[in-house]
């Protein structure tokens, strides 16, 4: 009987673990990468955040000191923009956000603009 009782303790314990699980999971999110018009990479993340959406962005194009001019559009609206410089030591930066979680399929758009060279990066993601 103790075996028993001890078993069932055992699977009782184990099931909310089980179940708090996927809404923490870092498998939940979506992620894409690609390349600008020119030689510099993008990748754009997104995925559940505490019942909003967590999307971050990254330009890498190599070269330390890089201004870039960048907006964040969520479901076609402007959710945020701004200048971001590439940092040392990858010549990298990134864009992190939390949004609102809009009904239905959301769709994130991120697109950055080097004003110097002219480059563009246009990086989207949807869940």
């Amino acid at each position: 009987m103790k075996t028993l009782i001890t078993a069932t303790a055992a699977v009782l314990l184990t099931v909310p673990v089980l179940a708090a699980a996927p809404a923490d999971a870092a498998g939940t999110d979506v992620r894409r990468s690609g390349s600008c018009s020119g030689s510099t990479d993008w990748k754009i993340k997104a995925g559940p955040d505490d019942g909003r959406i967590g999307v971050e962005a990254e330009i890498d194009s190599n070269r330390v000191g890089q201004t870039w001019r960048w907006r964040l559009r969520h479901d076609g609206d402007l959710a945020d923009s701004g200048r971001s410089v590439t940092r040392a030591p990858s010549g990298s930066f990134s864009v992190d956000r939390r949004t609102g979680n809009s009904p239905g399929r959301d769709t994130f758009t991120f697109r950055a603009t080097n004003r110097a060279t002219g480059e563009t990066c246009v990086a989207r993601v949807s869940l």
